[in-house]
């Protein structure tokens, strides 16, 4: 079963084109760390920005330079079942070993229990890989609400669930009333362990890219039972996990890099890099979580 810590890769660029030989390097070091393997281009990896060549590209460099444990998982969700499709079973030929399929939300507001029931089911259908839901409401607006997720966890080519939201009861609520093999993953760093408590999986968290270490740690931790320990250390990286997500964003998160080592470059335009005032506050928030000197 896949359980553990992925963080969700950034995309590197340099003068706006991606930088796989970056990307290369990135994942070189974070093999070094008990990571369980890789999300490529997921919102944190700017997706959004990507064509379907470089999509592809970049599944094959991670594959490439990956160590043969670690799990690809790509995502593949767009806003037409014909494209998610095509893009999740190329997806799989160039080394992807789960899709992360997106709720589409353009058309928000008809996204209701039989729509996206349909959706996910006709992809699972037929994709040659397993589908793991997204559900990330602060970029969609569209909620995969508890009853949703039970009935699709009964197809058979959907595994599981990566939840971003902060709704710790809406994921206790999910994980009891879904089969024990149904994966749960928390999506942000501020909720890994009260997720763990509540019986998730792991996590895929923008965290773990500057921080793989203390999210790995408090994973095992709770394992072991050490859940002073493990509490210690989520509530230090607290106050990182904000300014690299809801405050700051990809472009906290991939300045962060580079401050830690890390390739992080700028984001794709149109996000822009940040103030000098926004790297400053950055860098004193990784200080004080003992990132940073």
């Amino acid at each position: 079963m896949l359980k553990g810590i992925l963080p969700p890769l950034t995309t590197p660029f340099q003068d706006d084109e991606v930088a796989y030989d970056k990307l290369a390097d990135n994942i070189t070091k974070y093999n070094s760390f008990n990571l369980a393997g890789y999300v490529v281009f997921g919102s944190n990896g700017e997706s959004v920005f990507l064509t379907k060549e470089e999509k592809l590209k970049l599944i094959l460099t991670a594959r490439e330079h990956a160590n043969t444990e670690k799990k690809i998982i790509a995502g593949t969700g767009l806003e037409s079942i014909k494209d998610t499709i095509s893009l999740s079973n190329d997806a799989a030929k160039n080394g992807a070993d789960y899709a992360l399929i997106i709720t589409p939300s353009f058309y928000k507001s008809a996204m209701n229990h039989d729509v996206l029931v349909e959706y996910f089911t006709i992809i699972a259908d037929s994709v040659s890989i397993p589908v793991i839901l997204y559900n990330v409401t602060k970029f969609t607006n569209v909620n995969i609400n508890t009853d949703t997720v039970v009935k699709l966890a009964e197809h058979s080519n959907i595994i599981g669930l990566k939840n971003s939201s902060e709704n710790i009861a809406q994921i206790s609520e999910t994980i009891s009333n879904t089969p024990d093999d149904f994966i749960i993953l928390a999506g942000t760093g501020s909720v890994l362990l009260p997720a763990l408590y509540a019986g998730a999986a792991g996590g895929v968290l923008a965290l773990a890219n500057i921080a793989p270490d203390e999210c790995i740690s408090i994973y095992n931790l709770f394992k072991d039972g050490k859940l002073d320990e493990a509490q210690n250390i989520q509530n230090k990286m607290l106050a990182v996990n904000k300014a690299i997500t809801a405050k700051y964003g990809v472009a906290g998160l991939k300045t962060a890099m580079g401050l830690l080592g890390y390739y992080g470059g700028l984001p794709r335009k149109p996000l822009q890099p940040l103030s000098s005032n926004q790297m400053h506050d950055l860098k004193t928030v990784l200080t004080n979580a003992g990132l940073f000197e």
